[in-house]
């Protein structure tokens, strides 16, 4: 566990369907379909890698010279690219920021983060298409974070980042009476150390948030 890192620094879905990255069976379908995909970047797609921002949680409402009006305070854009549908030309809610320098890529990346832009509190990550290796999208099963009412939360980006692992020694002890026992969250499957029950499920402190 000397190389732990909360965040993941190769993607493996199997990995990134873990709250503590340590699943060796996937828990979901979709973690099956991410593991047998196979996915290449778009080559369409241009710039630095490198100096691009990913942002997402736009209000839809949001416009390219919205963006480059608050993100061009942190530095001096090189493009701002907000992704649309293709059929409807409406905003799909996440754009891509690709800076002319790294203290500017930084700077955003700090402050930028839960900014609310429209009504709408953001989140703002590097990109991790072209710089995360063996990087699977949402659509097929992979990507980051989630919601948790989906059941496909995703572990290791900076949302939500990995739980260091616990060593449990064996079995979960019984306890004795009187004695105050833990439960594994029903919802992420880790093991809390506070819960909140209702009808015998458990729900971890983390989860009911």
């Amino acid at each position: 566990m000397n190389e732990w890192s909360p965040l993941a620094k190769v993607y493996d879905p199997l990995k990134a369907g873990s709250i503590d990255s340590t699943d060796v069976e996937p828990h979901d379908r979709a973690i099956w379909r991410a593991m047998n995909a196979r996915y290449r970047p778009n080559k369409a797609v241009t710039g630095d890698p490198q100096l691009t921002l990913f942002v997402a949680r736009l209000n839809k409402q949001t416009s390219e010279e919205d963006l480059n009006n608050v993100f061009s305070t942190f530095g001096d854009i090189r493009r701002v690219r907000l992704v649309r549908d293709a059929v409807t030309g409406f905003s799909k809610g996440y754009a891509f920021i690709e800076y002319k320098e790294e203290r500017s890529l930084m700077k955003a990346w700090r402050d930028a983060n839960k900014m609310v832009v429209d009504q709408s509190e953001l989140f703002v990550d590097f990109e991790l298409e072209r710089t995360l290796q063996g990087w699977i999208p949402r659509r097929l099963g992979g990507g980051l974070g989630g919601k948790k009412e989906s059941g496909q939360l995703r572990f290791g980006g900076r949302d939500r980042p990995f739980r260091r692992p616990i060593n449990l020694g064996g079995p979960m002890p019984q306890g004795r009476p009187g004695e105050r026992r833990f439960y594994a969250c029903f919802i992420c499957k880790f093991l809390p150390i506070r819960t909140h029950c209702k009808n015998k499920i458990h729900i971890c402190a983390w989860c009911v948030q």
